[in-house]
């Protein structure tokens, strides 16, 4: 576990920022209550930043950007209920979801931020206090890693998750939220008022097999979080139906994280996921900086 760490952790430091050349470039341009500039609108600004003196002035949408704190307190709801316990490539999803949090942590680093973080197993609910420098960051991961499985059997409850990080209320800060978001969508209503006070994030971990089912015959399928198992013959058009009901819940999914006003990473045991990471993080810089 320990060189695991280490490489995650070497991994992390040295390749983010390498592929970001050295631009310290965080997750959030650093939420704020003080006024900073004001610029042109573009599709994907949150509505609420809308600086309505300059749009009447100019005829154009403007938005007004805010200076960021000194210092960012984020909170991570970290989903290790039994359904990331599975993964058909190159690592299950659990080991996936602790790969995006090493990233948010080196991203959100430095400056006097603060992390903390909210472990979800379904059995039970292990909360990590907020704080800052480079021994709790490690400390803070190992102690996520080394979280014991949930029994087979135990359902995951993201929505309660989620629902414990807004209470007590804290300091405008970064929300991230990291899962597969598998099942109902639940959680869309205690993520929404999250969203009012802090910046959202919310970070998908997916695996091929939970896209597309591979022609392999008969299979014995079970789900984790309830033990209930199936054997079914895949077929042809039990394939086409099974890529076309996957494919419509992750858009119900995306539907509803952009109705919370989050920002959404999607990451796959398939991929590369640092370089999904760099992706993200000079997708959202242009978009600060009104495609600049």
């Amino acid at each position: 576990m320990e060189a695991a760490l280490r490489t995650l952790e070497l991994t992390v430091r040295g390749r983010l920022d390498g592929l970001l050349q050295g631009n310290h470039l965080g997750l959030v341009p650093g939420p704020g209550s003080e006024p900073g500039e004001s610029r042109l609108y573009v599709p994907g600004d949150d509505v609420r930043h809308m600086d309505w003196a300059a749009t009447a002035r100019t005829t154009s949408p403007h938005v007004r950007e805010t200076m960021a704190d000194r210092e960012l307190e984020t909170w991570v709801v970290m989903d290790l209920s039994a359904s990331l316990d599975f993964g058909t490539a190159t690592c299950e999803k659990r080991d996936l979801a602790i790969a995006a949090l090493g990233a948010v942590t080196h991203l959100t680093r430095g400056g006097g931020n603060r992390i903390g973080v909210l472990v979800a197993t379904g059995e039970k609910l292990v909360r990590i206090p907020a704080r800052g420098g480079l021994a709790h960051a490690q400390g803070m991961l190992r102690r996520v890693a080394t979280t014991p499985r949930a029994p087979e059997g135990t359902r995951g409850d993201l929505a309660a998750a989620v629902e414990q990080l807004r209470r007590p209320p804290r300091r405008r800060g970064l929300a991230v939220v990291i899962s597969d978001f598998l099942g109902e969508p639940d959680w869309e209503r205690p993520l929404r008022a999250l969203s009012a006070r802090h910046e959202l994030l919310a970070v998908e971990v997916l695996d091929p097999r939970e896209l597309e089912l591979p022609d392999v015959g008969t299979v014995v399928l079970a789900d984790p979080e309830s033990g209930r198992q199936r054997e079914v013959t895949i077929t042809p058009l039990l394939a086409r139906e099974f890529s076309a009901a996957a494919a419509e819940h992750r858009e119900q999914v995306a539907a509803a994280l952009r109705r919370c006003g989050a920002a959404h990473l999607t990451l796959r045991t398939d991929s590369d996921w640092i370089a999904d990471v760099v992706r993200f993080v000079l997708a959202r810089k242009r978009a600060w900086s009104g495609g600049r």
